[in-house]
């Protein structure tokens, strides 16, 4: 695959792209070389990295441990003394190798340190390839509040490499497919046809289009003024369900996936409401997801708390909650505003 030239890095793809990275190394003579990973991403995809990547140069890893409810200031906290401890200065690079909790994580904390050291993504699951890793948002939770603190800033490369998802299980590759339902929805409605007639079948062609799509809209919009908020389809209500599943002490968790697949279904039966998109469309795009994903019931008492953590989207302004709707399939109205008693029905819907 070719490869994307994004607004100031480039996305490399499969086996070619390590020889990119050993250029990179060699040509910035780097002080000291860190690599972050989790105790997944150790076992799993390091030794495949240090067995593409054809350096002589001294590797130090930094391991932190694996899950969303980790993408916090004290697991920053944790990184930072470990590369200070490690001799890092200014000249240090950091590579990043794992989903979008490292890819996020990793690039604030490089971001940040002695105000900045340049950082490399290599995402390792579906959802960090099409999603986390492009783009220049950097970030981390602020408990159970999805991305509240975070910067945007660039990698040096991306590298994706379709080998490090076979490590993954089923569900970890449903919920990457939801971001590419997303593009499919917004942007290019043959990446949804594709989903409905093979699922993620064809994986290396969906993921290329997926990275093609963000990284058109990031060049037009890079700082999501507005056409870059497309990207948030599903996400609003999709977030904060996913917070209060991960807050709940009696419930299951959910990936950002299933989250996301459940706050498109509800966006979509908005738009339905307050824009033209048919309600023949919104059961489409219901039974497309749904035989992707297994239904969540949805309890009605709580609904409530997942309205409260509405209230906390970083998108929000002016305390209005601000919605991506649908007109139709690939075309979008950006910033709605959506009645608290709609998006108690769009629940409803979901449960129906």
């Amino acid at each position: 695959m070719k490869t994307i030239q994004a607004v100031s890095y480039p996305v490399h793809f499969q086996e070619e792209s390590y020889a990119a990275l050993t250029n990179l190394i060699a040509k910035n003579d780097y002080s000291t070389i860190f690599v972050l990973v989790d105790e997944n991403t150790f076992e799993a995809c390091y030794p495949r990295f240090l067995e593409k990547l054809n350096t002589s140069r001294d590797l130090k890893l930094i391991e932190i441990a694996s899950g969303e409810i980790n993408k916090n200031l004290n697991t920053c906290i944790k990184v930072w003394n470990a590369i200070t401890d490690l001799g890092g200065d200014r000249k240090s690079l950091l590579i990043t190798l794992g989903g979008g909790v490292i890819t996020d994580l990793g690039g604030f904390v490089a971001s940040c340190f002695k105000r900045g050291i340049d950082f490399v993504n290599i995402p390792t699951t579906l959802l960090s390839m099409v999603d986390a890793s492009v783009g220049g948002k950097t970030g981390i939770d602020l408990g159970v509040l999805k991305n509240q603190i975070g910067l945007f800033a660039n990698p040096q490369m991306v590298i994706v490499d379709d080998v490090y998802l076979n490590t993954l299980d089923e569900r970890e590759i449903q919920s990457g497919t939801a971001e590419i339902i997303k593009y499919g929805l917004t942007y290019d409605y043959s990446l949804f046809e594709q989903i409905k007639k093979d699922k993620y079948n064809n994986i290396n062609k969906l993921i290329f289009r997926s990275v093609e799509i963000k990284n058109e809209v990031v060049l037009e919009d890079p700082r999501e003024k507005y056409l870059r908020k497309i990207l948030n389809f599903g996400h609003t209500l999709g977030h904060a369900i996913e917070s209060f599943y991960l807050e709940s002490e009696d419930k299951k968790s959910l990936t950002h996936g299933e989250a996301i697949a459940i706050g498109m279904i509800c966006e979509s039966y908005m738009s339905s409401i307050l824009l033209n998109l048919s309600i023949e469309k919104v059961a489409e795009i219901k039974e497309t997801i749904l035989s992707i994903y297994n239904k969540i019931e949805i309890q009605k008492e709580d609904f409530s708390a997942i309205l409260d953590y509405l209230k906390h989207d970083k998108k929000n302004v002016n305390g209005q909650i601000n919605f991506v709707l649908l007109n139709d399939f690939e075309d979008y109205k950006i910033d709605c505003i959506v009645p608290e008693e709609l998006i108690i029905q769009s629940l409803e819907y979901y449960n129906s």
